[in-house]
């Protein structure tokens, strides 16, 4: 099975804790007793009833070290399914990492985890010096029971963390356990602010709410409130590197500096936590609003409910919830169950104030090595990781969820009808490239939730516009792609193209359905022509890959723009991104799985030859055999993912394999009608998630390197969990369950695989000016306003005038008798503008071939 990363090792997930664990760990199945909260009264040690800093107790070493967000490897995610509690979770190396609030793009914390030590010459930080191992309360159920025991055997801390439901709160209660009884342990909690995306400009202070002992931290109408049903014997605010309660604590094993602020600058807490007055067991509540006092008094009001009260109902709703799905069977008895993992993280990672927006991942990628440049990191909203997991929703059975998607879609759609390429939460773009993929997939989304009975009658109708824009947008701009969907080349990509073709006969439906019967013909009639050139942009022969595969010939991953006038791809480049220095190599050679999208699209049969000669080149380029199966690459030359050595992508790296690439084989595989091999591939991709079920974007592919908890087979330092990783598993999950791909659209299949329909037009516009059409074709001419076209197929010596057609989608047609032209003519035509009044003033050609 091959080695496991020190996470893995160190950090083990269970579903359930086995009566043998509950024996060793001497704690109860469900929960322990905790002192209740206690009243106010004595003086804290550096804990001040003051905000400001008159008494001159402020910390040294301001703004403190640069900021850095923390591991990407989530072994844990959750929040409250309630509208009350805005607040999201993520859990690392047995602590807790990012939470975020109000929103799910706004991370406001770094990590908070335990340090303990015996205040003489004893430091264990739980996160580093401590075996976890993580389980769910309940299967499915983002309420988890995090062990952490001491490496060294002194020490065990039990932590079961949840979000109150009914406010902005997480809870922790917590068991401390010496195991070394006389050691006299002091046990400290360490926060790290990051507010509103930020880990620079904090303000953090230790203080008071209402006589109770609140360690405090803010910025820019952001705030967090530390308490505690223990006694804080003493609290310190300090700047990360310099002053905080972590150098204190490694330097001299107890605080000796009790600091009551640290202002505008990278802000650590740090409390002592009297944990044998609350008999070894206590709560800690982490509150947030948008002032210190609201966050305070959300902290108080969840320990005033008390753990149990309140993890009752956090179960009860997201029980409630899956009782609703309809997911299929796979999982053996005592196992976790990952079927019920995956819909619970994309359950997770939606919106409150947005419903429906859901964003890629709770997760900076390679975070530890970022800081506040990075501020999305992935938690922002990726419209075609969105129908990705509306798509995994729908095979789930949640209905209702995958229709606020399509309402969350709805109104972040830009007035031409495109999506942004990501965005916040509330719809501002954040990088600004079009991906074309991302404006055909919603289009697909409405048609599959249609297929699946979530959409009917008024409610199909309502989506209608939406999907009216988008087909227009794609039929004015389309078939080629700013960007594919890896985010990094222009060109004619075999996934785009698939999707476009396939959304085009989806929308075509659509419009016959709403009585627009001229879109509809124009829709196909696209559709028909894309199709029919797929070959001719993006399938080459001849090469010396070819030769060395052993074949006639294969898709290539992306052909550059220009060569919409060639009769191949052969001679173009393609830039290869996120290398230094920058280079180009020849499109012929960079080949991508994303060829299998033909057969998931419904556009080729999975036998047909071309697929079959591809998929071997795909095999011997890019599959990466790993102690649990094999995983592919996104394309060679890649160089998104880790140096050589192992040292995070900072710019440049070099790509790793992507287990949802596994989930993508596996359908190619059930579509060819191997079904044994697709069981197999989903048997990898849920062996390559970690532990607790979290799916990574990514797994190492070298020899492992245990200081950097990278282990050959196993999750990198990118995204995890990837929520696009998951909704495929639940796809495939459904698609085995089916016996056929749960998303291949019918129409596609049937227009192309079924009935062969070809198209009788050559088709020339300014953003696609073909050189050549095939003898016997109709030229037709598509222009993005009304025109004349004056043509001739004989040199000018006979002259016709056609005046174009408006398609009710933005573009105009006319379509010119050329297909009685002999091979060899040339048709030469120019354009009238009626409404400019005014001639083109060029001549345009195009042969017959």
């Amino acid at each position: 099975m091959g080695s496991r990363p020190a996470q893995a090792e160190e950090t083990l997930v269970t579903p359930f804790p086995r009566r043998d664990q509950r024996e060793w760990l001497d704690v109860p199945s469900r929960c322990f007793p905790v002192q209740p909260l206690p009243l106010a009264a004595a003086q804290y040690a550096g804990f001040s009833r003051r905000k400001d800093d008159s008494q001159g107790t402020g910390a040294p070493g301001r703004p403190g070290i640069p900021p850095r967000w923390t591991s990407s490897a989530k072994s844990g995610v959750g929040t409250a399914l309630s509208a009350a509690s805005r607040l999201w979770f993520t859990i690392s190396h047995g602590i807790l990492n990012e939470v975020y609030y109000p929103r799910l793009d706004s991370a406001c914390t770094r990590d908070f985890g335990l340090i303990v030590t015996d205040g003489a010459g004893f430091f264990s930080e739980e996160k580093r010096h401590a075996r976890s191992i993580v389980q769910y309360l309940e299967p499915g159920v983002p309420a988890y029971r995090l062990i952490n025991r001491c490496k060294e055997g002194r020490y065990e801390i039990v932590k079961e963390v949840i979000a109150d439901p009914a406010c902005d709160t997480l809870l922790q209660r917590i068991r401390f356990r010496p195991l070394q009884p006389s050691a006299g342990y002091r046990l400290y909690a360490l926060l790290a602010p990051h507010l509103g995306n930020c880990g620079g400009r904090n303000t953090a202070w230790t203080g008071d709410y209402k006589g109770n002992p609140i360690l405090f931290a803010e910025r820019d109408g952001y705030a967090l409130a530390l308490a505690c049903t223990a006694p804080w014997l003493a609290g310190s605010a300090g700047y990360a590197g310099f002053s905080d309660g972590w150098q204190d604590l490694v330097r001299h094993k107890r605080l000796t500096c009790c600091y009551a602020r640290a202002e505008d600058g990278n802000v650590a807490l740090t409390g002592e936590v009297d944990w044998q007055t609350a008999g070894g067991c206590f709560e800690l509540a982490l509150g947030f609003g948008t002032d210190p006092e609201e966050a305070a008094q959300h902290a108080l009001a969840s320990l005033a409910e008390g753990f149990e009260n309140v993890c009752r109902e956090y179960v009860r709703t997201w029980q409630a919830w899956q009782q609703k799905l309809c997911l299929p069977a796979g999982d053996r008895p005592g196992q976790l169950d990952t079927g019920r993992v995956s819909a619970m993280v994309l359950r997770t990672h939606e919106a409150k104030t947005g419903p429906g927006g859901l964003i890629a991942s709770l997760s900076i990628p390679w975070g530890f090595a970022k800081g506040d440049e990075d501020l999305g990191g992935y938690h922002l909203v990726w419209p075609r990781d969105l129908v990705e997991a509306a798509g995994g929703l729908l095979a789930a059975g949640a209905h209702e969820d995958a229709i606020r998607v399509l309402r969350y879609l709805e109104v972040t759609q830009e007035a031409d009808g495109h999506w942004s390429q990501n965005m916040w939460l509330n719809g501002t773009p954040f990088w600004n490239h079009v991906q074309m993929d991302e404006t055909a997939l919603p289009v697909l989304l409405v048609e599959l939730a249609l297929r699946e009975g979530a959409l009917g009658g008024e409610s199909l109708r309502r989506f209608w516009p939406m999907v009216r824009k988008a087909a227009a947008y794609l039929v004015r701009n389309g078939p080629v792609t700013q960007q594919d969907r890896w985010e990094q080349d222009p060109g004619y990509s075999p996934f785009t193209l698939a999707a476009e073709v396939a959304a085009l006969l989806a929308a075509a439906d659509l419009a016959e359905g709403n009585g627009e019967i001229e879109p509809a013909r124009y829709l196909r009639e696209t559709a028909d022509y894309w199709n029919a050139n797929i070959e001719r942009w993006i399938y080459v022969t001849g090469t010396s890959l070819c030769e060395q595969v052993g074949v006639d010939g294969y898709y290539v991953r992306i052909a550059p723009p220009e060569i919409s006038e060639a009769a191949s791809p052969q001679g173009g480049f393609v830039p290869i991104k996120n290398r230094v220095p920058p280079r180009t190599a020849a499109a012929e050679l960079v080949v991508s799985p994303d060829a299998l999208a033909l057969v998931r699209f419904g556009l080729r049969s999975p036998d047909d030859p071309r697929l079959l000669n591809t998929v071997k080149v795909i095999d011997a380029v890019l599959r990466v055999e790993t102690p649990l199966g094999p995983v592919w690459r996104r394309y060679n030359e890649d160089r998104y993912g880790e140096k050589e050595d192992g040292s995070p992508f900072d710019g440049s790296g070099t790509g790793r394999p992507w287990p949802l690439l596994t989930g993508e084989r596996a359908h190619y595989e059930l579509a060819a009608g191997r079904r044994d091999r697709a069981g197999e591939c989903l048997r990898v991709l849920e062996s390559l998630a970690s532990d607790g079920g979290m799916i990574p974007e990514q797994v190492w592919d070298a020899g492992d390197i245990p200081e950097r908890e990278l282990f050959f087979g196993r999750p990198s330092g990118s995204a995890m969990p990837l929520v696009w990783a998951h909704a495929e598993h639940l796809k495939l999950r459904r698609s085995l369950r089916d016996g056929r791909v749960f998303d291949t659209p019918v129409s596609t299949v049937q227009r192309y695989q079924v009935e062969r329909i070809c198209t009788p037009f050559g088709v020339w516009r300014f953003n696609q000016r073909t050189g050549s059409i095939p003898r016997g074709r109709v030229l037709r001419v598509e222009v993005l306003s009304a025109a004349a076209v004056h043509w001739s197929p004989d040199g000018w010596a006979t002259v016709h005038d056609s005046s174009t057609r408006d398609t009710g989608l933005g573009v105009h047609v006319a379509d010119l008798d050329t297909q009685h032209l002999p091979e060899g003519a040339r048709v030469l035509f120019t354009f009238f503008w009626p409404e400019a009044n005014r001639w083109e003033g060029t001549d345009f050609e195009v042969r017959v071939a």
